[in-house]
């Protein structure tokens, strides 16, 4: 099993001491908060090894960020939060960084985050508010994003922690050759799916858990540093087919077909018929999915976030659901079904998705 280095309560205090020092300068030196001894309290972190704190009576209202440089992309994430609020996406403004030590001052946006919001008819409104943020995202030229390429080799390398991590390090199965042979046959047909599509900007992550009901132009946009150039069906998988909350397959598809009418009115794709489209999500969602589960075990084995075993169940669900639709993924759904779902109904984490 493999493991990570953590660090100590003492690391952990000596961050924390130091992050508050830099945060009563920057406030001084951007006449944001003087004259009284700042506060940082602690509030929930992410999948990730960056901590936040809240500054108490704050105006505007403000988070301090501990992003260690060594594992965050804080370069990336203040280009792109600039980016994003260049073109109207509601991204939390960068008031200070220090890119040497990973300290950030940043917007806070509240913690109201769409997944527990998302009962009764809210639903419907909220999900019209993120579509309109993606739209506006997708619009984005290109050219001007300066955002690598989610290319093959990109796309690749994430499928492979699904064997790596799932399969033989929490299920504790060896592929034979031949399966592994079947695994490489269905992953460059995926590949391929998702590298004809059309390119837009993806923030790879635009679920539930990282948007964030705001009063002024909802939804706020968190957790973008890992934006890329993509496939145009790649967020609308991540919004839609949720890891961590279901919605009835009809609805999905409803709200699919919905966006697509919104894509060729902004003519941010020429015409494809729904059949189309509807495999290009599936196909995105099926590698997605077979990627999730490979980082959800990794986040448990390696990063220590055993809260993440409980949200593989429904990712299961969605990989052997969809994969069901389609002959060129038959062997793949045998295969799972026979050597790695048995294995994981024995695990603690294990539950069944209704059908």
């Amino acid at each position: 099993m493999t493991r990570i280095t953590t660090k100590t309560d003492d690391d952990k205090h000596t961050r924390y001491l130091q992050l508050q020092e830099w945060v009563t300068a920057a406030l001084s030196a951007g006449k944001l908060q003087t004259g009284r001894q700042v506060t940082l309290d602690a509030i929930s972190g992410d999948a990730g090894f960056r901590r936040y704190y809240r500054l108490a009576g704050s105006t505007p209202a403000l988070l301090a960020v501990d992003a260690p440089p060594e594992t965050e992309k804080n370069h990336a994430f203040c280009h792109i939060a600039q980016l994003f609020r260049q073109y109207g996406i509601h991204a939390p403004q960068v008031y200070a960084v220090d890119y040497t030590r990973g300290f950030m001052l940043i917007e806070d946006m509240g913690d109201l985050v769409y997944w527990p919001l998302l009962t009764g008819q809210s639903h419907h409104a909220l999900y019209d508010d993120a579509a309109q943020c993606l739209l506006k995202m997708q619009s984005i030229p290109c050219v001007d994003a300066g955002l690598t390429m989610y290319d093959a080799e990109k796309l690749q390398q994430e499928m492979d922690l699904f064997p790596e991590w799932f399969v033989k390090k929490l299920l504790q199965t060896e592929m034979t050759s031949e399966a592994a042979g079947m695994l490489q046959h269905l992953n460059r047909q995926l590949v391929n799916n998702a590298i004809t599509q059309p390119q837009v900007v993806v923030h790879r992550d635009f679920h539930c858990r990282n948007l964030l009901f705001v009063a002024n132009n909802n939804p706020g946009v968190i957790d973008f540093q890992d934006a890329v150039i993509g496939a145009v069906t790649y967020d609308l998988v991540s919004l839609y087919r949720d890891c961590y909350i279901r919605w009835p397959e009809a609805q999905v598809t409803q709200w699919v077909l919905q966006y697509r009418e919104k894509l060729l009115q902004r003519n941010i794709i020429a015409f494809v018929p729904e059949e189309t489209f509807l495999k290009w999500f599936d196909w995105m969602g099926l590698q997605r999915h077979i990627k999730v589960l490979g980082i959800f075990a990794r986040l448990y084995l390696r990063d220590h976030k055993p809260g993440y075993l409980n949200d593989l169940p429904l990712v299961i669900h969605y990989t052997l659901s969809v994969a069901k639709r389609y002959a060129e993924c038959t062997d793949f759904v045998l295969w799972f079904e026979r050597e790695l779902l048995p294995r994981a109904k024995k695990c603690e984490w294990y539950r069944e998705i209704e059908k």
